[in-house]
């Protein structure tokens, strides 16, 4: 079975091209070596763009959509806000798991993060920290759950010996 995941990062300084993108990529290379098909990172500005891009995103079905970037507390940061109102339930432990990865790898300032995690439809969402290693954490916690996630959200049961 193909699994296909959709990676848009969010950063309004990248989409001008006032830097390169990182994290989407680091993003794309780690949802493919986990087996996922991905296309390059869609990068839009922070805002409204980037519920646009959900919604398009969404359009398509992935299984997976991973956003990077906006999750902060600057003014643009609103991707959590794009986000909340495309989803059907929050995941709030697997959110929280990210964060927590993040503190316990020594950066005290991923408490600030306000990613959600949930499911549009049977479209599993994840919004990640804009930098590599926010990425690189939450990545660290998306790869020991992903394949289970998504075939619990394909009405997959448990696995032996799991209750």
């Amino acid at each position: 079975m193909i699994r296909r995941a959709v990676v848009i990062t969010c950063s309004t300084r990248a989409a001008t091209g006032t830097y390169e993108d990182h994290s989407g990529p680091a993003a794309v290379a780690d949802l493919r070596t986990l087996g996922l098909e991905c296309g390059d990172p869609i990068v839009v500005p922070d805002g409204a763009p980037v519920g646009a891009a959900l919604r398009e995103a969404l359009a398509g079905a992935p299984d997976l959509i991973v956003t990077t970037g906006g999750t902060g507390l600057a003014p643009d940061d609103t991707t959590p806000e794009e986000t909340a109102p495309l989803l059907d339930r929050q995941i709030p432990a697997l959110a929280a798991a990210i964060v927590d990865c993040g503190v316990g790898n020594g950066v005290p300032t991923a408490v600030l993060s306000r990613g959600l995690a949930g499911l549009a439809g049977r479209t599993l969402v994840v919004n990640l920290p804009g930098s590599r290693g926010g990425v690189a954490d939450g990545m660290a916690v998306l790869g020991d759950v992903l394949l289970h996630a998504l075939d619990q959200i394909r009405g997959g049961d448990h696995p032996e010996g799991r209750a």
